[in-house]
């Protein structure tokens, strides 16, 4: 019986189903065991990752706000010092966890303005460059008012031309750009074109383009025609009187000169600021060296082979020279270069600009506002708001703006892209300008 017992005892223990359930236990601790450990491995190589993005968005977040808030203030900065208006060397605006400062410093050419943004110590900074001066933007080739262009012989334009009055041509003309005729008296007439026209009414002309019009006749058009177009807008020129003014004002603060009279220059000089109460005759073949601009109460004679030129100390600006007798704008406050008189500029976008405010075209009279002729060349740009510019010759100047403008013979205008941004050596506002910004932090 007790080996019975024994034999019975011992079935049991090695029952299959004694065995099965005794190891299953184990494996479902162990899988269970290190379905944790796994679980945990994951969630932990995920969270981590998660939590380090969140960190940078959040950075991100912050660095903008402060990038922003920076410029904001240095914004406000920049507008006061352009405006004139009161500025402390540091300017701060904080609220919260959060503080912009805007610090200016006096440079050789200007201002530069730094400003720093704080949130949470997360900081961006941002510096912005003005310089001294005003600018004005030219952004044709040939700009006239309502007096219109008159393109005779073989002149031509390297550039796109808009008049808020008609644009007429003869001979073998040439303009190598857009021509814009404004207003429901536009008129674009004899003139080869090589790009698209824009005028009320087209007639007798050569478009190697698009022509757009209200009606057209006797005209060769390689482009598309567009019928019933809208007129073209007019538009203002780009230098206006109070601006002319402004520059007059600050050539008198250097001083008036009024003898001798007329006055005049045939030897190397340094001048400007400087107002002059006469005749300014300039001729033999001087170099006259600019370091401001110049206002002659008078006319303006430059001829035979004197050169003008900006100082070396004004790179990238430009000087303007003024003809205006307020007493006298039908017979005076005229310009003429003549000859091979040459004008040069000092580095990048730098010109000498002849301002004329004789107003005789404007009032139906055929007194010229400036007039240029043979072989002047250089950096030189004209300018005349109320009169008429007459180019001659084998002329070739950098851009013509006037309330009339002609050219005749070979005379050429040949626009640069940089005149969509003249800067000057002083004008309205503070005579500050922005010319530069960057981030730095």
């Amino acid at each position: 019986m007790n080996d019975n017992r024994k034999r019975q005892e011992t079935r049991i223990f090695h029952s299959p189903y004694f065995i099965v359930h005794h190891s299953g236990g184990q494996a479902i601790t162990i899988a269970a065991f290190f379905f944790l450990v796994i679980s945990l491995t994951v969630s932990l190589g995920a969270v981590g990752p998660v939590l380090n993005q969140v960190d940078s968005v959040r950075g991100v977040e912050q660095g903008a706000r402060s990038l922003y808030g920076g410029s904001g203030v240095s914004e406000d900065v920049l507008y006061r010092l352009k405006k004139g208006m009161t500025v402390g060397t540091t300017e701060t605006v904080s609220f919260g966890n959060y503080s912009a400062t805007a610090t200016t410093t006096n440079v050789f050419d200007g201002k530069d303005v730094v400003a720093a943004g704080n949130q949470n110590n997360f900081i961006r900074k941002s510096k912005a460059h003005l310089t001294t001066g005003s600018g004005a933007s030219f952004n044709f080739g040939l700009q006239s008012g309502e007096g219109g262009v008159v393109l005779e012989n073989s002149s031509s334009v390297l550039g796109n031309v808009h008049s808020n009055g008609s644009i007429i041509g003869t001979g073998s003309n040439l303009i190598k750009g857009d021509v814009v005729s404004a207003g429901p008296a536009g008129r674009i007439e004899g003139i080869h074109a090589t790009s698209s026209a824009y005028a009320h009414m087209i007639a007798d002309s050569t478009i190697d383009k698009d022509a757009y019009y209200q009606s057209i006749s006797g005209t060769s058009v390689s482009g598309t025609l567009h019928p019933a177009s809208p007129n073209q807008a007019t538009s203002t020129l780009p230098i206006s009187d109070a601006q002319i003014s402004q520059w007059e004002a600050d050539a008198a603060s250097g001083g008036t000169l009024t003898t001798p009279c007329p006055y005049e220059i045939d030897d190397d000089i340094t001048i400007g600021p400087k107002k002059i109460n006469c005749d300014l005759e300039i001729n033999g073949s001087p170099t006259v060296t600019l370091t401001g601009p110049l206002w002659v109460s008078g006319n303006i004679t430059v001829k035979d082979t004197a050169t003008l030129a900006v100082d070396s100390s004004l790179p990238g600006k430009s000087v303007a020279i003024i003809a205006d007798k307020t007493t006298n704008r039908v017979t005076s406050s005229q310009i003429s270069l003549e000859d091979s008189a040459v004008f040069q500029g000092v580095g990048t976008n730098s010109f000498i600009l002849f301002i004329s405010q004789n107003n005789d075209a404007e009032n139906g009279g055929s007194n010229k506002a400036i007039t240029m002729k043979d072989s002047v060349t250089g950096n030189v740009l004209v300018y005349a708001g109320h009169g008429e510019i007459s180019l001659e010759d084998s002329i070739s100047v950098k851009k013509v703006t006037a309330w009339r403008v002609r050219l005749k013979n070979s005379a050429k205008v040949l626009y640069e892209t940089g005149l969509a941004n003249v800067l000057f050596t002083s004008g309205p506002a503070g005579g500050y300008v922005l010319d530069k910004w960057r981030e730095v932090e």
